[in-house]
């Protein structure tokens, strides 16, 4: 009898330990992180941060997006943006990105930098600005380019990518906003220029 009651408590040992390997609970996948899209005040001001760790006067000369996969520029947003800032008493410039992109072949999420270069504060093509001076963000600046002969073009071409560049006129003494359809900027199907300190047209080109 003894060895009956032995021989169950380990048939019923075997079939708790085969039950408890197979686990029936639905096993939740890891879901990817979906791309961010952001405008060009909100990705400086994450690069802000990094550039000022990296000198503590460095100011901002350009910003620009750049146009990558199931990233197309519309609506004043990207998944990409890049900066240069310059350390006028360095005399010293360094690049800046800033990522939301997700992928395999998507650069690095969030904020990083390349290597420093050289910096003529007497280059009047690459004037530091002041970021107080940037009141109107890329979305607002699309708006405006919407308004100038963008809303057309896209209306014909909706998969027409949007280009953004943020730099100092210092012949004009103002920060502009380059709205860019289609192409680099001197190949573009359309470009326009919006004041980024009142949200002015400038100009189409």
């Amino acid at each position: 009898m003894m060895r009956f009651e032995s021989f169950r408590l380990l048939c019923l040992l075997a079939v708790s330990m085969l039950l408890a390997g197979c686990d029936s609970s639905p096993q939740t996948a890891t879901s990817p992180v979906p791309s961010t899209f952001e405008t060009g005040r909100f990705a400086l001001q994450r690069i802000l941060a990094s550039a000022r760790l990296w000198a503590a006067d460095a100011q901002p000369v350009r910003l620009d997006s750049e146009v990558i996969k199931g990233s197309d520029g519309h609506g004043g947003k990207s998944g990409f943006w890049r900066a240069i800032f310059a350390s006028p008493q360095g005399l010293k410039s360094q690049p800046f990105s800033w990522s939301g992109m997700s992928g395999p072949d998507a650069p690095t999420r969030g904020v990083d930098h390349g290597a420093s270069d050289s910096f003529n504060p007497a280059n009047r093509s690459t004037q530091p600005f002041d970021l107080n001076r940037l009141r109107i963000d890329s979305d607002k600046a699309f708006d405006v380019a919407q308004a100038h002969g963008g809303k057309e073009l896209l209306e014909k071409s909706p998969a027409t990518e949007i280009k953004y560049l943020l730099d100092w006129d210092a012949h004009a003494g103002e920060l502009r906003w380059h709205v860019i359809y289609g192409g680099n900027e001197g190949l573009a199907k359309l470009s326009v220029v919006v004041d980024a300190s009142t949200g002015s047209f400038v100009r189409k080109d």
